[in-house]
């Protein structure tokens, strides 16, 4: 199966992620737009949509996953990514260091198992390479058991585990993966990626 990828510029993407995270139920709190832009503007940043064919129509296309990442620095001064540096100082090495933080992303429950997101990630990780980055950082739930089976699968390590005072499914998991110019070679998908118009 061939994905179709488009990739955003920053504010058009930020309503397109926006409108899309309406469909995902398991998020308690969906990101604005205007949050979207305030984390991503002036970094290094990267908005992902995939398309599939609509259920009810296969000539209409409609988005069905997104990834969202950004440039992560040791010298954070927002509250949130500072603590996220300070929580990930004792496994992530920023000294010298390129560090992208894949940030947020899903994909819509009618469209799951179908490798959408391991295509939005492949694409992810051979952007960030090839500009220079040198690891790629997630942080998730331990609930999302099928995001964390594709992150394993496709060789992310566990770097830290956080839990949770009372629910381990809340419990926070960090994973990583170096990024070489070797690993593009292991993909395993065909991906089709455009500018968004």
């Amino acid at each position: 199966m061939a994905h179709l990828i488009r990739q955003y510029s920053l504010e058009p993407g930020a309503v397109e992620i926006e409108y899309m995270e309406q469909y995902f139920d398991e998020f308690r709190r969906k990101k604005t737009a205007q949050e979207i832009i305030e984390r991503l503007n002036g970094r290094e940043h990267l908005i992902l949509i995939a398309l599939a064919s609509a259920q009810d129509d296969v000539d209409h296309m409609v988005p069905v996953a997104f990834k969202v990442g950004h440039e992560l620095q040791s010298s954070e001064t927002d509250p949130k990514l500072r603590d996220l540096v300070e929580r990930l100082s004792t496994c992530v090495c920023f000294t010298g260091r390129k560090v992208f933080y894949g940030w947020i992303g899903g994909t819509r429950k009618e469209w799951r198992g179908r490798g959408h997101y391991r295509a939005l990630t492949e694409q992810q990780e051979e952007w960030a390479e090839r500009r220079g980055f040198h690891e790629l950082v997630v942080k998730t739930k331990n609930r999302f058991y099928p995001m964390r089976a594709t992150l394993d699968h496709m060789h992310f390590d566990v770097v830290k585990f956080e839990p949770h005072a009372y629910d381990n499914g809340e419990s926070k998991v960090y994973m990583s993966k170096k990024l070489l110019p070797s690993m593009i070679d292991e993909h395993k998908t065909m991906r089709t990626v455009e500018e968004a118009a």
